[in-house]
C-alpha cells in the first residue's frame, strides 16, 4: 500500500480521547465512511488480494463491520454473513462465546450462513486485543468454513490481536497502526 493512501487513511479516522473510558483512544471510523474517496480507497485496499480468487462469502461483525463487510461483498460479487450479538438474529444460529476486555459475551450467525469448504473472508473496522475477531473466525471454522483471511482498517498492535488470530492459521490483513489503546 502507498504511504500516500497510508496517510489519507489516517488523516480520515477521527481519534476520540477517553471514549469509552479514560486512558483509551477510540479510533472513530465514521469519518472515514463520511468522506467518499477515502471510503473507496479503503474498500479497494480490503478487496484487491481477494479479487478473483473464489471468495464466496464475507463475514461482518456487528456493527462496523456490516459497513465495510458488505461493501466488500459487493466488490467481491459475494455473499454477506452478519456475525452478531446473542439473540438478534431471527432463525436458527449458532453460537460462541468469546472473550471481552472486561468479561464474557457472546455471538452468533445463522446455522445455514456459510456451507464447509466454503472460501470465507471476516472484516470489521479494527483489531485490538482480538478477542471478538478470534471468536467470530472459531465461529466460523466450526462450521467448516475456510476462513481465508481476517481484514481489517486498523491494528492496535500493541494489543496483541493480530497474533491470536495467525495463531488459529487465519492470515490478517490491515491497512493502518495507530500505537496505544
Amino acid at each position: 500500500m502507498d504511504t500516500s493512501l497510508r496517510e489519507q487513511l489516517i488523516q480520515s479516522i477521527r481519534t476520540i480521547e477517553g471514549y469509552p473510558k479514560p486512558g483509551i483512544q477510540f479510533r472513530d471510523i465514521t469519518t472515514l465512511l463520511n468522506q467518499p474517496k477515502a471510503f473507496r480507497r479503503a474498500i479497494d485496499e480490503l478487496v484487491h488480494p481477494y479479487a478473483g480468487i473464489g471468495i464466496e462469502q464475507v463475514a461482518g461483525i456487528e456493527a462496523r463491520g456490516f459497513i465495510l463487510g458488505g461493501a466488500v461483498a459487493h466488490q467481491l460479487s459475494a455473499g454477506f454473513v452478519p456475525i452478531r450479538k446473542k439473540g438478534k438474529l431471527p432463525h436458527e444460529t449458532v453460537r460462541i462465546a468469546y472473550s471481552l476486555e472486561y468479561g464474557i459475551d457472546e455471538m452468533e450467525m445463522h446455522r445455514d450462513a456459510v456451507k464447509p469448504k466454503q472460501k470465507v473472508i471476516l472484516v470489521d473496522d479494527l483489531i485490538a486485543t482480538g478477542g471478538t475477531a478470534e471468536g467470530a473466525v472459531k465461529l466460523l471454522q466450526q462450521m467448516g468454513a475456510d476462513v481465508v483471511a481476517a481484514c481489517f482498517v486498523i491494528d492496535l498492535p500493541d494489543l496483541g490481536g493480530r497474533r491470536k488470530i495467525e495463531s488459529l492459521g487465519v492470515p490478517v490483513r490491515t491497512l493502518v497502526e495507530f500505537e496505544g489503546h
